[in-house]
């Protein structure tokens, strides 16, 4: 009763200020329970929300309110995560600067910090409290926008994703109830941030669909200490626990007293999302945080999808659970796995490019305002078949393990970033002619961005260039882009036509120099050698300082 009196309260004060059916909200804040309610407001009167992550700078903020064609943002003064304090208003100030479709800026009161309010800022609490309780919501169509997200593509700009209102809804609540074995009565606890399809599908819509108690976490797995999540379990009585591989392996290096020490007989189920998750990182998952006696749902699914696509349960009852893998396809979901030839392999024991053969209601329906990007980039590659992007391999059994990203896509803390965007952010340093990112494999974060660079021949100062181009990736996506290592080369490896190799890159940062393949393309094959000593140089350097 209380979320909807704020979610109507928050439709009404949204449709006094213009915002109708159709038309687009940015919210740009922290998960809390207004910014639950700001998602059901928009949902309520027809508005379509775009929820942006609020890690990201005001250059990313802009663009893809520019791109959807906001109206409205809604936001807060300040941020808090992890005892830090976030300028939120602020980053809004500097990118609304940019959009011109901007009427109104909702500003909500996180901390008691008084923040500049300018001509189309609107106190939000203020209005809620003058506005109705009653908003009856719009009748909408099973396909009306429900709301668009954006993520990374192989290319440089960001995508928005547009799901509707029936079919996604449908998907996220059947996904929740059955992979989750989620109870009446259940208390589920899903970490994610509201600014990716995680918190959309199992924070928001999901839970809420199935009448369910969900938690909402605004903070980070070490703050105050690395006992955090294991507290809030006591504390709350959490049943289901969903989180992402890469804070269990944050976690683990503490050590377990930290999970120890606090009562996790609540638990029932625990989730692993947002990247394949390794062994040690299960094991310690289903043992220590588990007692093991825990089910552990490894679970994979994307934005495009709109909830779980492959995942260990539902399955029969005691059905085996092989640790690190997503196992089983959901309902409806027909995966296949294709060859470089476009054809679908058969049997068992086999790798290719996972696709799914059939649509399912989840589904993305287009990228706004791009449908031919959206067809190009799902459905051409292996015509008839929707391609998600990532390797898999069908064992013995028949069961699927998900092997990785076959694009320039990688997923550092389980963002997805397309290497194509730090390397279009890093190109705009005027010293910096060229450059080809990739990731590598990095133990807490699953994957990290790992940047080759040519400099101009004049310039002498390359350790300020790094740095220059560390600030600037920071303030054109958002501090988790920022690569790790940065390695100054004469020339990056081309082949005669001058797309860059960056497979050969990749194979020197995994150390696998001594199987190159195929480098016949290769315009020069002794850069190869340049970029090896390079390489073992920087290594050296690395591990004298």
């Amino acid at each position: 009763r209380e979320l909807l009196d704020m979610t109507c309260r928050l439709a009404n004060t949204l449709k006094k200020y213009g915002i109708r059916k159709g038309d687009k909200v940015a919210i740009y804040m922290s998960v809390s329970p207004l910014s639950v309610a700001a998602m059901l407001a928009c949902a309520r009167i027809g508005a379509v929300h775009t929820v942006i992550f609020a890690g990201f700078s005001a250059e990313s903020l802009a663009g893809r309110i520019v791109d959807s064609g906001c109206k409205a943002v809604i936001t807060y003064n300040q941020g808090v995560r992890g005892g830090r304090i976030i300028e939120m208003k602020t980053t809004v100030d500097k990118a609304v600067k940019n959009c011109p479709s901007i009427k109104h800026v909702f500003v909500a009161q996180r901390t008691e910090n008084k923040v500049h309010m300018g001509g189309c800022d609107v106190p939000l609490e203020e209005e809620m409290a003058k506005a109705a309780s009653v908003c009856a919501p719009e009748s909408m169509d099973s396909e009306d926008m429900l709301f668009m997200l954006y993520t990374s593509g192989s290319t440089g700009k960001p995508k928005g994703i547009v799901h509707t209102q029936a079919g996604y809804l449908l998907y996220a609540a059947l996904t929740h109830k059955y992979v989750f074995d989620y109870q009446q009565g259940d208390v589920f606890g899903c970490v994610a941030d509201i600014g990716w399809i995680t918190g959309h599908s199992y924070v928001v819509y999901g839970p809420l669909c199935n009448g369910a108690t969900s938690v909402l976490f605004e903070s980070t797995p070490v703050y105050p200490d690395p006992g955090r999540y294991w507290e809030m379990v006591q504390r709350l009585k959490i049943n289901q626990f969903y989180g992402a591989p890469t804070a269990v392996r944050l976690l683990l290096k503490y050590g377990d007293e930290w999970v120890t020490k606090y009562d996790r007989s609540s638990l029932k189920t625990l989730g692993s999302v947002g990247e394949p998750i390794n062994n040690e990182a299960w094991q310690w998952f289903y043992h220590v945080v588990g007692d093991g006696r825990c089910t552990l749902v490894d679970t994979w699914w994307q934005t495009e999808t709109g909830g779980i696509c492959i995942a260990p349960r539902p399955s029969e009852e005691k059905a085996e659970i092989i640790p690190a893998m997503a196992m089983r396809p959901f309902f409806g979901i027909v995966p296949v796995l294709m060859d470089e030839n476009g054809k679908v392999i058969e049997g068992n024991d086999v790798s290719g490019a996972l696709c799914i053969a059939q649509p399912w209601p989840g589904m993305a329906r287009t990228i706004y305002g791009d449908h031919q990007r959206f067809v190009d980039a799902y459905f051409k590659a292996y015509p008839g078949y929707y391609f998600t992007g990532d390797g898999a391999y069908r064992t013995e059994k028949g069961y699927y393990q998900i092997t990785g990203r076959m694009d320039d896509v990688i997923n550092i803390s389980g963002h997805r970033l397309g290497t194509a965007e730090i390397e279009d952010a890093m190109a705009d340093h005027p010293d910096v002619p060229e450059t080809a990112v990739i990731g590598y494999p990095h133990e807490i974060k699953g994957e990290g961005a790992f940047a080759f660079i040519v400099v101009k021949e004049e310039t002498t100062q390359k350790d300020r260039v790094k740095e220059e181009l560390k600030t600037i990736v920071a303030s054109k996506i958002a501090k988790y882009a920022v690569p790790d290592h940065i390695l100054v080369v004469k020339r990056l490896p081309k082949t005669r036509s001058g797309k860059i190799m960056r497979r050969l890159l990749r194979k020197v940062v995994t150390e696998q120099a001594s199987d190159m393949g195929d480098t016949t393309t290769l315009d020069d094959p002794s850069v190869i050698t340049e970029i090896l000593d390079a390489y073992q140089k920087y290594k050296k350097e690395k591990r004298s300082s």
